[in-house]
């Protein structure tokens, strides 16, 4: 029955459904919208600063291109010495000792920690990317090493600064001050790595050298003259002066030569192994030896050749003078803050320590201008470490952090905190085991090379991983 004025039912069914599905449709589309311009706004904050750190090394690599050659070579030398004495000191002081206290020493332990588990799990991919891709067998240990230890330094201080630079970061207003601290807290670990274990894993395989005669030394008897440093800058980049830390034993197989038994090695090349020749039976010398143990004795003389001594480096100094500073409050307050007594100090290492992220990609865009050198590790286990250290280790990485974070061991709410964690493993390897190469007279040319081509590749990877790592970090 219709009464009058009145709508059939199914026409009053029909408008009610059609507000509602205008209605959800206009909340799809709002939704929708949003996500967009959200993740828009997360790609834009994640490539932009990356932008600028490749327009810097752009700038530097125009410059400095042998074409051109409107800034020589010498000049980036010494703005890498400028780096590595003053603009980064400078940088680890002012924001390390104003962010450091006794309580976040506590809170921050994760940190240094991080950091050897990342070395850890780049070993293990490294001997992975061995057994794999098959190297050359002298080049086995150089690309374990080229894997596992990356730069967490300069280049994670120079990303940190570009994404702390951009309006819309995700990180809050004291964003610059709390990653250039957690990455500079982080640095001392590193640096006791290299001065250690990699100095000497980086030490010339003693079955590529041979003894000429009794008490002459080993010579070398690889093909490619490993002495000749054809990239200076690669070079200088990170250990400016390293030609004057070389010593007698740098560029010679020392550990092998004491703990292999080789027949034919002159023993007389080998220090305080065997009675001093001016010394008797009965001298101090020869009953220390007699008392201790031949291993014991044999890891005394490796540790003693170790330069331990060059890790207090002005980088190191800074970071060790702002912890001690910091963890001391009335000593904190002479240096930091508005009412500080030396705070004029202060403000100007903050001018000089705002040069070190430009310097820095200006010198790694030099570096590169020079274009990488003819290797000997093959295209397979090249590409095998670029695949090990910059794709699949930070993979491995958002494991660990998340697994850290479930475990409590990092600062819960802390996003920087949880960002510099991640970029600890995607960095690409350190410029300065291209030093220690050179200093070992050990694949110079293809730490140059394997450096040079991994610095291009990590442009795309770190752009990938830091978009991953902004979406990540939010249910971390």
């Amino acid at each position: 029955m219709n009464w009058a004025g009145s709508e059939p039912m199914e026409k009053r069914y029909t408008v009610v459904d059609f507000k509602c599905c205008r209605k959800m449709y206009r909340y799809l589309s709002e939704l929708y919208q949003n996500n967009v311009n959200s993740s828009g706004a997360d790609l834009l904050s994640a490539i932009v600063p990356l932008m600028k750190l490749l327009s810097l090394t752009i700038i530097g690599l125009v410059i400095a291109h042998p074409r051109t050659q409107i800034i020589p070579k010498a000049t980036f030398k010494l703005l890498s010495k400028l780096v590595f004495a003053l603009f980064l000191p400078c940088l680890i002081f002012t924001e390390l000792g104003e962010s450091i206290t006794l309580e976040s020493i506590a809170q921050w332990w994760f940190i240094p920690v991080n950091v050897l588990v990342s070395t850890i799990i780049g070993c293990l991919l490294g001997c992975l990317v061995v057994a794999i891709c098959r190297p050359p067998p002298e080049f086995n240990r150089f690309t374990i090493i080229m894997t596992a230890f990356g730069n967490t330094g300069n280049l994670p201080l120079a990303v940190v600064g570009s994404v702390c630079h951009t309006a819309n970061n995700p990180f809050g207003p004291h964003c610059h001050s709390r990653g250039v601290a957690y990455v500079s807290f982080a640095q001392w670990v590193a640096v006791i790595l290299v001065y250690t274990l990699v100095y000497h894993m980086m030490e010339p395989p003693l079955e590529y050298y041979e003894v000429v005669e009794e008490g002459v030394e080993i010579e070398e008897q690889l093909p490619v003259n490993v002495n000749d440093i054809s990239r200076p800058l690669l070079v200088e980049a990170e250990w400016p002066g390293m030609e004057d830390k070389e010593t007698e034993h740098s560029k010679t197989p020392f550990i092998a030569r004491i703990f292999n038994n080789v027949s034919n090695l002159s023993q007389t090349s080998i220090p305080d192994l065997e009675h001093s020749a001016d010394g008797g039976g009965n001298s101090p010398r020869s009953i220390r030896c007699l008392a201790e143990p031949r291993v014991v004795r044999r890891m005394r003389i490796v540790a003693e050749q170790t330069p331990i001594r060059h890790i207090l480096q002005p980088p190191t100094i800074a970071s060790l003078l702002a912890i001690i500073i910091g963890m001391v409050p009335r000593a904190k307050a002479f240096f930091f803050g508005y009412d500080a007594p030396l705070s004029f100090i202060t403000d100007s290492l903050e001018i000089l320590g705002g040069a070190m992220v430009p310097s820095v990609m200006l010198i790694l865009g030099g570096m590169l201008a020079e274009g990488p050198n003819d290797s000997m590790l093959g295209l397979r286990t090249t590409i095998g470490i670029i695949v090990a250290r910059l794709l699949a280790l930070p993979l491995f990485g958002i494991g660990i952090v998340a697994a850290a974070d479930k475990l409590n061991f990092i600062v819960q709410g802390d996003t920087m905190y949880i960002f510099v964690l991640l970029l600890q493993y995607t960095t690409p390897s350190a410029i300065l085991l291209g030093a220690i190469a050179s200093l070992r007279g050990y694949a110079v040319r293809e730490a140059s090379a394997l450096l040079f081509w991994q610095h291009v590749f990590a442009l795309f990877s770190l752009s990938l991983y830091i978009v991953i790592y902004f979406k990540v970090m939010i249910y971390i």
